[in-house]
């Protein structure tokens, strides 16, 4: 069996809780569609506190939103208003352009937020880079419970053991969320490009010791075995074969429409959100979201 490929996050600290991205990094842009992943918390936040992340832009890309604990309010300017919670996947498709805020709902900044979950986002393919906006929200009902014995995984994306999610892909998709007790499970070898992230616990695949919060990246075609006792989130689809950059919050195929995407947002030609249209975030000077060419 080959050695795995891992990636080491680069952790961002927002003084609330922690976010540990792993893509894009310089040893990999994009496994399978997912050209994000970020992973926050866990976190207990202070009476009052909450996250506040403002408006802002995304281009040729989906964003998806998953949650261990706790509560997001996503607001967009397709006129959605949304609060999600554990078990559930927020599905944003940006296409042409679409602006969003996350903010915590005024009941968990009440009790002092938990916040703990995982955001990533998918390139959109060629030829649907472009494709009008979208927001998607897929419940508990339609994401399939895998379970056997000190085992369980839910399908949060695509088909895996046998079972197929509810939510839209725009290319094939594989994403899931296994939990655990000293169990193991088989990790499907049909992707083209396939990760692994343990989130809690204790694990290894085909023995080999996985660090928390470190992306693996699994040799394609090769069949193995997740076992231990925690939390891990498997993540792939099929291979991309033209390039995709990344520039802040914005994602495609050509340089030249990041560049027309950062025209836009300087000169408020993006759309606004409704029940959010004060504030904005600016773009920086420097982002901390980059591929690498």
């Amino acid at each position: 069996m080959s050695e795995l490929k891992e990636i080491t996050p680069s952790v961002h600290d927002l003084g609330s809780f922690k976010v540990r991205r792993v893509l894009p990094s310089r040893p990999r842009t994009m496994v399978g569609p997912f050209i994000f992943v970020d992973e926050f918390g866990p976190a207990q936040m202070a009476t009052g506190e909450g996250m506040d992340v403002r408006p802002h832009p995304h281009i040729n890309l989906a964003t998806v939103t998953y949650l261990f604990e706790g509560a997001i309010h996503h607001r967009d300017s397709l006129g959605t208003s949304q609060v999600i919670r554990p078990g559930a996947i927020n599905l944003m498709t940006a296409g042409e352009g679409i602006v969003h805020s996350e903010r915590s709902p005024q009941e968990e900044r009440d009790a002092g937020p938990r916040l703990y979950g995982m955001q990533t986002w998918l390139a959109l393919p060629d030829g649907k880079e472009e494709i009008a906006p979208a927001f998607d929200h897929v419940t508990e009902e339609h994401l399939p419970l895998i379970e056997d014995v000190n085992a369980s995984a839910r399908v949060l994306m695509g088909s895996l053991w046998g079972k197929s999610a509810g939510t839209l892909q725009h290319s094939p998709t594989i994403y899931a969320d296994i939990i655990l007790d000293n169990g193991a499970i088989p990790i499907d070898a049909d992707a083209d490009e396939r990760a692994v992230m343990v989130t809690e616990g204790v694990m290894s695949l085909d023995d080999q010791p996985l660090e928390p919060f470190n992306l693996y990246i699994l040799k394609p075609g090769e069949a193995m075995t997740l076992k231990g006792k925690g939390r891990a989130m498997l993540l792939g689809g099929g291979a991309f074969s033209t390039k995709r950059h990344v520039w802040w919050n914005f994602v495609s195929s050509s340089r030249e429409r990041i560049e027309q995407a950062k025209e836009d947002w300087n000169a408020h030609r993006f759309p606004t959100v409704p029940g959010d249209d004060v504030e904005r975030i600016p773009i920086p000077e420097v982002p901390k979201t980059v591929s690498y060419p």
